[in-house]
């Protein structure tokens, strides 16, 4: 992003908005009197910590309510649930009724249309159907069939969705890199002697160059006896990761952080290197953690460049030094590496993460995660069930011809629907803000819905932190020889306990968490405070 900052950020000021940055921007130049908008987010971050609290720590209502139909009804093993936790709530009402509302259409094509028919047509079954080898389907739960067809389906839903997301920004891509070409012949051809503004000081190139060349001398020499495979896969890294970070500021730059396809570009990276080390006869196990290696930098460098687009572009407005915002930015990236590590791995050790295990039984999701494994794992072994996911790709391919985004329709029918019943619910609550103040001018991105939102997000996952610490506490052993935790010892399983009434009493609640999020949404405002 050094490079292109100039590209991107100052000769596009007026084609690319940035809208956070600039919505950054607008609050630091306001002044933010009284502290009032940051007030906002407080009182959604405590909301949130109090619930997620009373819910997931003392058990007091069911986090997960559900119904399954049974196997003999109509809708046999169509299901229906929700992850009724305030962070989902949060990313609903910001990413609004329309992406919500596709997303969850997905879901409902998974579990209320193809779930049911596998198993309508599965049901007469006297032999495992692939790429199952040994269960039948008239066996399986409706998990069991997301886990063994669902989930090729849905691979091939996002990876079209992705692709086609890259493919109609192709233009964007040309252009930016060809300016960020021009600039840096510019650069050279200019006088070393020209003192350059304040405001126009970057990190110089050739510490950049440099850094960049260290980094990849690193990554080859990392892990040990795989020479030639980690060569490649540096240079994999350096070509697929300018690719795709100029694609990422772009993309960001017009429509926001929030819908950047982060995972479409992963997906595509992952699939060309598995796609070349096939090519060169690299289809070991072992190669699998490499080509991961490649598409998680690679990942992890789009997610950065959009958000460091961000933060530049609000240095640009307000006058900032680039150079301190990108050395406070190298500092920001290294602080958060080392939380994250340690953070992921209190997860992993204390709940798990992706795979249930016996100690794990109901793990962190990670459907990107899963996503990715199986993607790399189909192609380095030439077992992906191509049927299955060739019709995920037909489903994405209808979608875009119907004029619908195909990656969030894609993504909701990858994820379970539980994960986006509860984001529809912040959408619709959006919706009904929106009615409400039509006639007024819309929310803006540091409206009190959108503050409230963030509070509920970031506390949220702060609480999910603290309840991964609890779990990784153990006090005793069980009669059954199972560790038992300090997160078991507070839960009372009051809401597991109470059956279908437990499902009603914790949709109660969590339609009261909506409830609130709507008046704090709708609330008169008076100089930028909520009354």
């Amino acid at each position: 992003m050094i490079p292109l900052r100039r590209s991107l950020i100052v000769k596009e000021h007026g084609r690319l908005p940035y809208p956070e940055g600039t919505a950054c921007a607008d609050v630091l130049i306001a002044g933010e009197k009284g502290g009032k908008l940051a007030q906002k987010v407080y009182y959604g971050v405590s909301l949130a910590f109090l619930y997620k609290v009373l819910m997931s720590v003392f058990g007091l209502w069911k986090s997960i309510p559900a119904y399954v139909f049974g196997r003999n009804s109509a809708l046999p093993n169509a299901t229906i649930s929700g992850e009724i936790t305030p962070e989902l709530l949060g990313v609903g009402y910001i990413i609004g009724p329309r992406i919500a509302g596709i997303m969850v259409a997905g879901g409902v094509l998974s579990w209320f249309v193809l779930i049911p028919l596998i198993t309508l047509l599965g049901s007469g079954l006297t032999s495992a159907f692939p790429p199952e080898t040994t269960q039948l389907i008239s066996q399986m739960s409706a998990d069991d069939i997301w886990g063994r067809y669902i989930r090729y389906i849905g691979a091939g839903a996002v990876t079209f969705g992705g692709l086609f997301t890259l493919i109609k920004t192709l233009p964007t891509i040309v252009n930016a890199f060809s300016d960020s070409f021009k600039d840096l012949k510019e650069s050279r051809s200019k006088s070393q002697t020209v003192t350059r503004m304040r405001t126009e000081r970057d990190i110089p190139l050739v510490y950049v160059l440099v850094g960049s060349v260290a980094l990849i001398v690193l990554m080859a020499l990392i892990p040990k006896n795989l020479m030639p495979t980690n060569i490649l896969s540096s240079i994999m890294i350096v070509i697929f990761g300018f690719f795709f970070v100029t694609v990422s500021s772009r993309i960001v730059g017009l429509i926001g952080s929030s819908s950047n396809p982060i995972s479409g570009m992963t997906i595509a990276t992952l699939m060309a290197t598995s796609l070349i080390f096939v090519g060169i006869g690299w289809t070991g196990d072992v190669y699998q953690p490499i080509a991961l290696v490649v598409g998680s930098i690679v990942c992890i460098a789009s997610a950065n460049a959009g958000a460091t687009s961000q933060d530049l572009k609000t240095g640009y407005i307000l006058g900032a030094t680039p150079v301190k915002q990108q050395l406070g930015l190298i500092i920001g990236v290294l602080a958060s590496t080392v939380a994250i590590g340690f953070t992921l791995t209190l997860l992993n050790n204390s709940i798990g993460i992706g795979v249930p295990t016996a100690d794990h039984p109901h793990p962190l999701g990670a459907p990107q995660a899963i996503l990715m494994s199986t993607v790399i794992k189909g192609l380095l072994s030439h077992n992906l069930p191509w049927g299955l996911v060739l019709t995920g790709m037909g489903i994405s391919a209808v979608m875009e011809l119907c004029g619908i985004s195909s990656l969030a329709f894609a993504v909701g029918a990858y994820l379970p629907l539980s994960s986006t019943t509860p984001i529809f619910a912040g959408g619709v609550v959006k919706w009904l803000v929106d009615r409400k103040n039509k006639a007024k001018e819309a929310e803006s991105d540091i409206g009190p819905g959108a503050l409230f939102s963030s509070g509920l997000i970031a506390g949220g996952a702060i609480t999910g932190i603290i309840i991964a610490i609890l779990i990784g506490i153990k006090t005793g052993t069980g009669a059954d020889g199972k560790s038992i935790t300090l997160a078991d010892m507070l839960n009372t399983g009051f809401g597991d306990g109470m059956g279908a009434w437990g499902d009603l009493i914790a949709l109660g609640f969590f339609a009261l968490l909506a409830a609130i999020l709507y008046k704090f949404a709708t609330g008169k405002r008076e100089e930028g405070t909520l009354r």
